[in-house]
C-alpha cells in the first residue's frame, strides 16, 4: 500500500506510546504504575456532569455552529476578562475538539511550506509534529535548567529571522512546569516588537495548575502584541475533562475566521453536550479545581523530597502543571546485566520493564538528557512509583 509521505514527517507521540505499553502490560496482569500521561486522576466535577445530563434531556443533539455556541463563546470571553483581563468578543473565539485541534487550526491557517516556526525546548510533543505536517521549518531554542527552562531575550533574538512566522510556547510548561512571570514575558515582548510579522501562540492549558501563589499572566496581556497573540486553552487539565475533548482559542479576527473555515472542513463544531457542560465549568464553582490543585501541590512536595534523595538526578521543582523533568545524564552509559542505558529512551524502557513504572523519554520533548515523570496519579501510586524508580536506578552500575 502506498501511503502518504506526510506520515514520514512525524512519529507517534511518545506520551501515548508509553501509556499504550503500560496498558498492554496491565492487560496481561502486570502491576504497572502510570506516571506517563498528563491526565488528572480526578473525575469531572458533579455540577459539570449535571449540566451535561440536562443538555441531553433538553435535546442539545443537533449540529452546532462550527465556531461553537454563541453563549459558550461569550462565556469564554467573560472568563478571559475575569481571569486574565483580556477583552475579546465572541467573534474572536473558536471552540474546538480539544486544545490540540485549536493548535492545528492555527498552524494550518498561518503557515506555508518553508515558513519558520520557533519553539523553545523542552516543548510539548505535538507542536513540532503539527508544524512538520504543514511543511514548515522548525527552529528550536534550547533552554536549560540554569534558566528555569525559560527562553531568554538573547536566545529569542538569535532564533528569530525574517522567515519566522510563528513562535509557540506554553506557560505553565509541559513538560518542565516552568511558569513565566510578567517581568520575564515583558523581556520577550520587547524582542517581538522588532519582528512585527511574527505571531505568538500561547498555550495556557495548565493555567489553573499553578503553585507560585501568583496569578497566571498571559503574553496577550501586553497591548503591543495583542493583535499577534493566539491564546489556546481548554478544559482538560483544570477541570478534569480530558475525555470531553473541549478546547478553545482566542485570536485576532482574521485568523479566527480562517480557523473557523479550516475547522469546518475537518470536524465542524465541537461536541454539543461538551459545549453545554463547558459553560457550567467556566461559570460555576471552582472549588473542585482548587481541591484538585491542592492535591497536586501535596504530591509536588513528595516529588521534591524524593528528588533530594536522588543525588544523581538533577531536577527543578515545577512552578506549574504536574510533571517533573529531571536531568538523567549521570545514568547514561550505565548497565543492568548486559543492558546499557545509551539514552533517555533506553532508561525509560528499563524503568518500565524493571520497575513496572511508565514514564516518558525526554527525547520526545526535545531534551534527550531528561525524562518526564507525571504526578497526576494518586499519592499512593506516586509514592510507590517513585520508590520503584529509585530501586531500579540503584541497580545500574
Amino acid at each position: 500500500m502506498q501511503l502518504s509521505s506526510l506520515l514520514q514527517r512525524f512519529n507517534e507521540p511518545e506520551t501515548l506510546k508509553m501509556a499504550k505499553l503500560g496498558r498492554e502490560m496491565r492487560a496481561k496482569g502486570i502491576d504497572v504504575i502510570d506516571l506517563s500521561l498528563g491526565e488528572p486522576d480526578f473525575d469531572t466535577p458533579q455540577h459539570i456532569k449535571e449540566a451535561a445530563k440536562k443538555a441531553i434531556d433538553e435535546n442539545w443533539s443537533h449540529y452546532p455552529p462550527v465556531a461553537g455556541y454563541m453563549d459558550l463563546r461569550q462565556t469564554i470571553c467573560d472568563k478571559l476578562q475575569r481571569d486574565n483581563t483580556l477583552i475579546y468578543t465572541p467573534e474572536n473565539i473558536i471552540v474546538s475538539t480539544g486544545a490540540k485541534q485549536s493548535i492545528a487550526n492555527v498552524i494550518l491557517a498561518l503557515l506555508n511550506a518553508g515558513d519558520e516556526v520557533v519553539i523553545p525546548t523542552p516543548y510539548w510533543v505535538t507542536y513540532s509534529a503539527l508544524a512538520q505536517m504543514a511543511c514548515s521549518k522548525v527552529v528550536f531554542i534550547h533552554t536549560t535548567a540554569d534558566t528555569g527552562y525559560k527562553v531568554t531575550a538573547a536566545a529569542l533574538e538569535r532564533a528569530l529571522t525574517h522567515h519566522t512566522k510563528l513562535f509557540i510556547f506554553s506557560s505553565p510548561c509541559n513538560p518542565t512546569g516552568a511558569v513565566y512571570t510578567k517581568e520575564e514575558l515583558k523581556i520577550l515582548v520587547d524582542v517581538f516588537k522588532k519582528y512585527p510579522d511574527v505571531y505568538i501562540l500561547s498555550d495556557e492549558i495548565y493555567e489553573y495548575i499553578n503553585f507560585t501563589g501568583n496569578p497566571h499572566y498571559s503574553i496577550a496581556q501586553f497591548e503591543a502584541l495583542k493583535e499577534r497573540v493566539i491564546v489556546v486553552n481548554g478544559l482538560s487539565k483544570g477541570f478534569a475533562m480530558t475525555g470531553w475533548r473541549l478546547g478553545y482559542m482566542a485570536a485576532p479576527l482574521p485568523l479566527a475566521k480562517a480557523c473557523e473555515k479550516i475547522q469546518g472542513q475537518f470536524t465542524s463544531g465541537a461536541n454539543t453536550i461538551a459545549q453545554r457542560a463547558a459553560i457550567a465549568a467556566l461559570q460555576q464553582s471552582f472549588v473542585p479545581t482548587k481541591t484538585m490543585v491542592s492535591a497536586f501541590a501535596q504530591r509536588r512536595a513528595k516529588v521534591s523530597a524524593w528528588l533530594q534523595q536522588m543525588p544523581e538526578l538533577i531536577g527543578a521543582i515545577p512552578d506549574g502543571a504536574f510533571y517533573i523533568f529531571p536531568y538523567i545524564k549521570k545514568y547514561l552509559g550505565k548497565k543492568y546485566n548486559e543492558e546499557t542505558m545509551h539514552n533517555a529512551t533506553d532508561l525509560c524502557m528499563y524503568i518500565l520493564n524493571e520497575a513496572k513504572v511508565s514514564t516518558v523519554t525526554g527525547s520526545a520533548f526535545g531534551n534527550a538528557d531528561c525524562m518526564r515523570i507525571s504526578f497526576a496519579n494518586s499519592m499512593e501510586n506516586v509514592e510507590e512509583g517513585l520508590n520503584r524508580i529509585k530501586h531500579a536506578l540503584s541497580k545500574l552500575h
